[in-house]
């Protein structure tokens, strides 16, 4: 079986892939150069069966080859992401011709110690901590405290889940907005997409942590921030084009939301000239939620659990659904 994978991923996994003996490794190099036991091939010739997308990959010019080679493949069985999301064009292409996807939860712990950390320095006035102390003023700032807050969680996957059972944990009381009405003991009640109007007034904090799809496109809209009440925070951990980030700024004004952190945008990084970069109602970061410690160790572990999974003949964990490829 051919697999193609980047060279960081493989010089991580070399050791592992070896031992399962029917693997023959195309890796491919940061200046995109395929070998095959050290034999160059090109894209068109590579022919995986098995594809490792892994987050190196998203970023670098080999990952681009490893996609054009994807994408020529006639043999291509499988295809394991690390993204959690599967609105990436090339998702669409390569399943409609017959590949399974799978992707990633690994982020999922990083994520939701980002969403608790930026809330909590919020609430808690970090950034006004250290300036009374940069001025060597004396200054006892009163807090927002969690306890008893209401949260509402757009998206209730694996991101979802994290980010619901770290902030109960404080005291919060969750809504879920999902398709599924499953039941978690993280959340208090769940609700539609169709209903997420009538939960946003209690909400002290919103999170988005859905995928992009043509429902979820620009649901952060300004219907959905006029529902807010004053000084609710906004989190998007998702996808940058779930919020109007018109409509955003004009609800900043209005305190609705009383602060936004933003991880992910419409265009990363966002034009130098933007509002957010300056803004004092928002805290961004360059998307960098799922850049914990142990995001990479994770995903490796759940990508060689399929692998093995595969080869055996056997169900792999987290296939993507086709029908939410789609769309």
């Amino acid at each position: 079986m051919r697999l193609i994978l980047t060279q960081p991923a493989f010089e991580r996994l070399e050791d592992a892939i070896r031992k399962l003996g029917e693997i023959t490794p195309l890796v491919v190099r940061d200046d995109g150069t395929i070998t095959a036991d050290r034999q160059p091939l090109d894209a068109v010739a590579a022919q995986p069966e098995f594809g490792w997308v892994s987050s190196d990959a998203f970023f670098s010019a080999g990952g681009q080859v490893l996609f054009a080679a994807l994408q020529a493949s006639h043999n291509l069985r499988w295809v394991h992401s690390n993204a959690a999301g599967v609105d990436a064009p090339i998702w669409r292409s390569l399943t409609a011709r017959g590949a399974v996807l799978t992707t990633a939860d690994g982020q999922a712990v990083s994520i939701a110690e980002y969403v608790m950390g930026e809330v909590l320095g919020h609430f808690q006035r970090l950034r006004e901590r250290r300036r009374e102390q940069r001025a060597r003023r004396w200054t006892a700032l009163s807090f927002r405290e969690v306890l008893g807050q209401q949260w509402v969680i757009v998206g209730f996957g694996a991101i979802g889940a994290a980010i619901a059972e770290r902030a109960a944990a404080f005291g919060t009381r969750i809504t879920a907005v999902r398709r599924s009405q499953a039941t978690h003991p993280a959340y208090h009640r769940t609700v539609g997409v169709d209903q997420l109007e009538e939960v946003l007034p209690d909400a002290d904090v919103v999170v988005l942590a859905t995928p992009l799809t043509h429902e979820t496109r620009g649901i952060a809209s300004a219907r959905f921030f006029g529902a807010l009440k004053e000084r609710a925070v906004l989190v998007n951990v998702g996808r940058g084009d779930l919020v109007d980030e018109s409509a955003l700024l004009s609800g900043l004004d209005a305190d609705k939301p009383g602060h936004a952190i933003l991880d992910v945008f419409h265009e990363e990084p966002p034009p130098k000239h933007h509002p957010f970069w300056r803004h004092p109602k928002v805290s961004l970061s360059a998307h960098a939620a799922s850049k914990g410690s142990g995001t990479i160790i994770r995903n490796d572990a759940l990508f060689l659990t399929n692998l093995q999974r595969i080869l055996k003949g056997e169900e792999m964990l987290r296939i993507a659904d086709p029908a939410a490829i789609q769309r």
